[in-house]
């Protein structure tokens, strides 16, 4: 008789989900199903509501990234109105979503899905959660990466107007600009976070890179897809979190595209699923195959490893060291494994908090000229910036008085949703077979999304 596996709900990670499993008669995987059963509505009740609302509506989508949708929201104003903030402006906004990333991508790591590898690979004898966590690292560097992610919040908040959800951005600029008496303290909390970014990194390299069961994880082909990827690349294709262009590559690490985030539907679909909420993207140019792999497959890849993927580089000097570690460790670009995008997750705080040093260093930073008030009728605009999970896209359609005629928001984990579902299913049926199913067992298939960091909040928006 056929066995039903249901792990519900799935756990350590943003929103609700479940995975269902059904055995064959030999009780091997016969179909592996990744359902999310929320849903939010926003780009329905968005509708009628001014424009100028939606970088602080739309966050509320999400409640551990609203930055990002804040960042991207403001940003399609910029396009809807037709304006170009001022200087001072971009690099306030700049230092607050790099911030915003560096604190989340902690998060992550050392609550979510890090324990996964933090604890020695996910043993069958300890338990993987924050606490084992924090008793693999140390009490001391448990505490100071509690403490920095607290400070670089309040950063946040002495900038944005709120550690949680800011209120700063607006068409053109922001709201108010950074008094010269908080340098002290900005320079002083960007130094701090840089410190604990190199410790995390070192801790990596001594306690997690060459530990078997890691090792194993990211040369393990059931955790690994060959996929397309994309992600924002500056104008000399470096890494680029606040803005840039939109750079895909094949499977094989040739350009497939490259455009502005203003043509994002020449190149980007999503489709709707049976048995879920979160809706898929594919690559238009190739076509939706399924659920499958390889240059012939539409799927795509966004997020850390994505990012360094289709880069060539990171524009500071320490993270340009480990983005090159971890290509020569692996021996292949792209990367094609996805626990991999744990350490390419840290390679990125590192960038985050070179980049918040230089930002905090920046006399643009502490400018009064913080707006440039807009004069251009509205009709459509388009924002795009780097999510901690990857690429994020806000589209809004408006009439003459900017009330929203039609919202369009395309999240990181809508274009990761196809390769979560695929990677899940791969997993299992790598790992079940004969019937034997265990907790050890089904606690590795959950892996094979943890690795994404997804948001399933914002993927059923």
């Amino acid at each position: 008789m056929n066995r039903r596996i249901l792990i519900d709900p799935i756990t350590r990670l943003e929103g609700h989900g479940k995975i269902d499993i059904r055995l064959d008669d030999a009780g091997n995987v016969a179909s592996v199903f990744f359902q999310v059963p929320d849903f939010k509505g926003f780009e329905k009740f968005c509708q009628g509501r001014a424009a100028e609302e939606m970088p602080t509506l739309t966050q509320k989508i999400c409640g551990v990234c609203p930055t990002a949708h804040h960042i991207a929201g403001v940003k399609a104003l910029d396009d809807l109105f037709g304006v170009t903030p001022p200087k001072a402006a971009q690099t306030i906004r700049e230092l607050m979503h790099t911030a915003f990333i560096f604190e989340d991508h902690l998060l992550h790591f050392f609550y979510l899905g890090g324990p996964d590898i933090l604890v020695n690979g996910a043993a069958q004898d300890k338990p993987c959660n924050v606490f084992a966590a924090v008793e693999e690292v140390g009490k001391a560097m448990g505490d100071r990466i509690i403490r920095i992610r607290k400070k670089v919040r309040a950063l946040n908040a002495l900038i944005s107007g709120s550690a949680l959800y800011p209120v700063c951005g607006l068409p053109g600029g922001v709201s108010k600009p950074v008094a010269q008496t908080s340098r002290e303290r900005i320079v002083k909390t960007t130094a701090e976070a840089l410190e604990v970014a190199i410790q995390v990194l070192n801790f990596f390299h001594e306690k997690v890179e060459h530990r078997q069961p890691f090792k194993q994880q990211h040369n393990d082909p059931n955790f690994s897809l060959q996929t397309y990827y994309m992600g924002l690349v500056d104008q000399k294709g470096h890494v680029t979190f606040y803005d840039g262009k939109l750079r895909v590559i094949s499977p094989a690490g040739e350009t497939f595209a490259l455009f502005p985030a203003q043509a994002y539907l020449q190149h980007l679909k999503e489709r709707t699923a049976a048995g879920t909420y979160m809706k898929p993207l594919y690559l238009k140019k190739i076509g939706w195959k399924g659920y499958t792999e390889g240059p012939d497959s539409g799927l795509y890849r966004v997020g850390p490893l994505a990012r360094l993927n289709v880069a060539k580089g990171m524009s500071t000097p320490l993270a340009q060291l480990e983005y090159e570690r971890l290509f020569n460790a692996v021996g292949e670009k792209p990367a094609h494994n996805t626990q991999l995008y744990h350490w390419a997750r840290l390679i990125e705080v590192l960038y985050a908090a070179e980049r918040m040093v230089a930002l905090s260093h920046c006399d643009d930073l502490y400018d009064s000229r913080v707006r440039r008030l807009p004069t251009h009728s509205p009709s459509e605009g388009i924002g795009v910036c780097e999510a901690p999970r990857g690429t994020l896209i806000h589209h809004y359609q408006t009439d003459e008085r900017a009330i929203v005629q039609r919202l369009n928001l395309l999240v990181a984990t809508q274009n990761n949703a196809g390769a979560i579902c695929l990677s899940v299913e791969k997993a299992a049926r790598s790992l079940i077979r004969n019937g034997i199913v265990t907790d050890h067992l089904l606690h590795q298939v959950e892996m094979a999304y943890r690795a994404y960091d997804p948001c399933l909040a914002c993927a059923t928006h």
